[in-house]
C-alpha cells in the first residue's frame, strides 16, 4: 500500500462514520516524522473515539501496521499512528484551541469531503 493510498483510506473510514472537516496535509518536506497529517473533528467524545477505531481496524484489514492509538481514554483528542500518516481525531474546541492548521499550515493541502460538498 502506498503512502497515498493509505492516506485516502484514512479519510475514507473518517467519512464513514460521519468525521467532518476533515483536513489532509502534506508535511513530507517538514519533517521526516510523516508524510501526511489527517485532522478531523467528532461531535462527542464517544464519536471521536469511534472515529479512531474505525480508521485503525479499516487499515488493518487493508494491511497497514498501526503503530499506536493515543487519548482513547479521554476522547477529547484521539492520535491514531500509522507510521508515514498520522490521524488527528479532535472535538472541535480542542481542535480549536491547538489549531495544527495553522501550526503545520504550510503544508496544508485543503481536501472537499462528501459532507462539504453537500453542505455547499
Amino acid at each position: 500500500m502506498t503512502v497515498e493510498e493509505m492516506q485516502q483510506a484514512v479519510v475514507a473510514a473518517l467519512e464513514d462514520v460521519k468525521g467532518y472537516d476533515i483536513k489532509v496535509m502534506d508535511v513530507s518536506k517538514m519533517t521526516s516524522i510523516a508524510s501526511y497529517m489527517v485532522i478531523a473533528s467528532g461531535s462527542s467524545n464517544r464519536q471521536t473515539k469511534s472515529l479512531a477505531n474505525n480508521v485503525a481496524v479499516k487499515l488493518k484489514e487493508l494491511g497497514a501496521h498501526v503503530y499506536g492509538v493515543e487519548g482513547n481514554e479521554t476522547g477529547d483528542w484521539v492520535l491514531v499512528d500509522l507510521g508515514d500518516v498520522l490521524v488527528h481525531v479532535m472535538l472541535p474546541a480542542v481542535r480549536d484551541y491547538y489549531n495544527l492548521e495553522q501550526l503545520w499550515g504550510a503544508a496544508e493541502t485543503s481536501r472537499k469531503t462528501k459532507a462539504d460538498s453537500k453542505a455547499a
